[in-house]
């Protein structure tokens, strides 16, 4: 028997048992994140198969980043408006379109970039749209950021696992260049099926406020904002850009043919600390008094000048530790930052702002294709440095506000 209940200023309904409603999401939420991270470990079978070259397939993760930044933006807004799970099924749509479209024509750089713009979109929608409806079927538990976590854990939890089964499948499995996307295929249709059942946390709202409208930062949090939120989002995926696109580029003469498979072990070692590093995000504020960005961003800092050191004298084992501790600032950061714009966000701008804060932290995953584009005037590793001091930099910016919020 189904009931509907209202949280956060939004009606909800609910099936049989209300309290675990916010897991239905689960399964598509974590199956569109997959289709758009399983792509990031297969980038050496392409240049070694297809031709393709290190500024090729690092353009393809910026053409990524093209259709994650307008579905941030305009995704969120949309769903405050239509609702969270036809959102959702649409991103599920457009992930297994990327996969085909990827499936399908492997030689071709224009197609490839359509695939990989798709799935953009699918992973914006699932982190915009998936972190609102979480945190709406979320029930109230008197612990702050829980919603956030849940929806983070499902995300990374998706990102690596896909990532994982993927680099596998090409590594060791006939195909390579298919059979990861013959994965995310099924395990999509699975999702889909899952959907159909799950809650809906929103219903059409005709007088929800224009897109600009739900993008903008109320006036109390501005300074909350651009002090504390700004400075630090890039970094969330900039460390896991250097963890995963980054460093298995700079030890490839020493990994040899396991290319594919060093590459998706640092995807998932970097999401799988990242996770374990969001668990203590609450005991870390604690600890902190509310600077637990100030910690992620340290993490980070030290991680990329790891990453710097492993392209000055490549070593698998070190760039596996760099990767680590990258993962660990990626986890803390994602956390505490998506904590701090909910806390900013109402019912009925919560998606709009949430997609304002992903928009800002995928930003960082286009220093792949920064550090290959200026390694023609400075090495890796000189660059990375540079990065080092602009995170650091930022770190002094964001921890002069005090914290109001986890």
């Amino acid at each position: 028997m189904s009931r509907t209940i209202t949280v956060h200023g939004a009606r909800r309904h609910s099936l049989a048992r209300p309290l675990r409603s916010w897991r239905s999401g689960v399964p598509a939420i974590a199956v569109m994140a997959w289709g758009g991270n399983h792509f990031t470990p297969l980038l050496p079978m392409y240049e070694r198969q297809f031709g393709y070259s290190t500024e090729a397939v690092d353009e393809m993760l910026a053409v990524y980043v093209l259709g994650l930044i307008p579905g941030f933006l305009v995704a969120g807004p949309v769903s405050d408006r239509y609702g969270r799970k036809r959102l959702i099924a649409f991103g599920l749509g457009c992930g297994a379109a990327a996969s085909l479209v990827l499936m399908t024509f492997p030689s071709s750089l224009a197609l490839m970039a359509v695939g990989r713009f798709l799935a953009g979109v699918s992973v914006a929608i699932a982190m915009v749209v998936g972190t609102s409806w979480i945190k709406e079927l979320s029930p109230e538990t008197g612990t702050p950021g829980l919603a956030a976590r849940r929806a983070t854990l499902t995300l990374t939890v998706g990102l690596g696992v896909g990532a994982g089964v993927s680099a596998a499948l090409a590594q060791w499995a006939p195909l390579p260049s298919v059979l990861p996307y013959v994965a995310h295929l099924v395990v999509t249709l699975v999702a889909s099926v899952v959907l159909l059942r799950a809650p809906r946390s929103r219903p059409y709202d005709a007088g929800v406020r224009s897109l600009i409208a739900d993008l903008r930062i109320p006036a109390v949090s501005r300074r909350v904002f651009w002090r504390s939120i700004v400075p630090v989002a890039p970094w969330v995926f900039g460390a896991a850009a250097i963890a995963y696109a980054v460093i298995p580029s700079t030890v490839e003469a020493e990994v040899g043919s396991d290319a594919i498979l060093y590459a998706g072990a640092l995807t998932v070692i970097t999401l799988g600390s990242g996770a374990i590093a969001q668990t203590v995000v609450p005991r870390l504020a604690v600890w902190t008094h509310g600077h637990q960005s100030t910690v992620g961003l340290s993490a980070t800092i030290i991680g990329t000048l790891l990453a710097a050191l492993v392209a000055a004298r490549p070593s698998v084992a070190l760039g596996a530790f760099a990767a680590t501790v990258l993962g660990i600032g990626y986890g803390i950061l994602m956390v505490s930052g998506l904590s701090r714009i909910q806390s900013l966000a109402n019912g009925d701008d919560l998606g709009g702002l949430t997609g304002v804060y992903y928009s800002l932290a995928y930003s960082g995953f286009v220093l792949p294709t920064v550090i290959a584009s200026t390694s023609v005037i400075a090495p890796t590793s000189a660059i990375l440095i540079v990065i080092a001091v602009i995170i650091a930099a930022c770190l002094v910016i964001s921890s002069r506000p005090a914290p109001t919020e986890l």
